[in-house]
């Protein structure tokens, strides 16, 4: 089986990889797809359609993450008889992020750390405290994948009760007994949630999920966790209900404006709004599956995954392209 990998020739991952390949797979890489006549399976995030287009034998297109990018969905609409694959090596460290993010966020380690710095240790004396007990306290997840599963269960784990919105319930609870409904039943669940915890892809149901109606919806002194896209919030709701203190605090690890060059990465404010003053937010530069480990675990899954393809074993569920993840 011919596998292309578009990354450059020399990418360390490639010496990563070839070890744990069986001996079926036929490995290249290159910007360029090596002998695409031959070409069975793709693996890159970004393929061009006129790449996808050029390889007739092509029957698999691997993303090397999660998720399924704007111009990668239209190039595979395109080839509607192609099976596309994301990789979920990060579901666990991002979840772990997202964990970090609501304890610094509940317990305003942010602020603390920042006064005491300085020698200030006005707010430990602060009555009533900042600080929010999590335990017993009602938690919603926004997307039940790889990487909500791992949070509610770790909200579930510290004794928090949690729902979990889901496309498509399949079943009423899932593993511990969480509690799952379909996303149609947002509205109704918002006003019993303390924490919201966002980790759904961004598609075009999901793009602006929450916005001011459904942020006054939650009951006040709650906080926001965000580690799927920036875009399912609304940017100017989000700050208003942090300023008015409806929002007790947030934690972000996905923003609205990135870095478009090298040198942008010194100088980029994350959102059109001044997040960066607000000491009840925990600002994180998108970095949810960051790890030293990263990327062994990310070759350890595509061999995996490669490996099943090449000798018929049982395969993870697909993208679903027309849905967008």
């Amino acid at each position: 089986m011919h596998v292309h990998f578009l990354v450059e020739a020399d990418d360390p991952n490639i010496s990563l990889l070839q070890p744990m390949l069986d001996a079926q797979i036929f490995l290249t890489a290159g910007t360029e797809i090596t002998d695409p006549q031959t070409c069975q399976v793709l693996i890159g995030g970004r393929p061009s359609a006129d790449q996808l287009a050029g390889c007739p034998n092509l029957h698999t297109l691997v993303i090397p993450f999660a998720g399924l990018p704007v111009e990668t969905r239209s190039a595979c609409l395109a080839r509607p008889d192609l099976r596309v694959f994301n990789l979920h090596h990060n579901a666990q460290i991002t979840a772990e992020l997202a964990m970090a993010l609501l304890f610094a966020a509940a317990k305003f380690v942010v602020p603390h750390d920042l006064r005491l710095r300085k020698g200030d240790w006005n707010l430990r004396y602060q009555s009533p405290p900042q600080a929010l007990l999590l335990a017993g306290k009602r938690a919603l997840v926004i997307g039940y994948g790889q990487v909500g599963q791992r949070i509610a269960a770790m909200c579930q784990a510290i004794g928090m009760q949690v729902t979990a919105l889901q496309r498509s319930q399949s079943k009423s609870a899932g593993a511990g007994g969480i509690r799952l409904e379909q996303i149609q039943k947002l509205r109704e669940i918002l006003p019993e949630s303390n924490v919201l915890i966002l980790a759904c892809p961004l598609t075009a149901e999901t793009q602006g999920l929450i916005g001011r109606d459904e942020l006054a919806l939650l009951p006040t002194r709650g906080v926001l966790v965000n580690i799927a896209r920036g875009e399912v919030v609304d940017q100017r709701a989000l700050y208003e209900a942090l300023v008015s203190g409806h929002l007790a605090a947030a934690g972000l690890d996905v923003w609205y404006h990135y870095p478009q060059c090298e040198q942008a990465r010194f100088d980029t404010m994350p959102a059109d709004y001044p997040f960066q003053e607000l000491e009840q937010v925990v600002l994180s530069p998108h970095r949810g599956g960051l790890v030293r480990e990263t990327e062994q675990l990310r070759m350890t899954h595509l061999a995996d995954l490669l490996n099943r393809i090449a000798l018929g074993g049982e395969l993870p569920k697909a993208v679903d392209v027309i849905a967008g993840y």
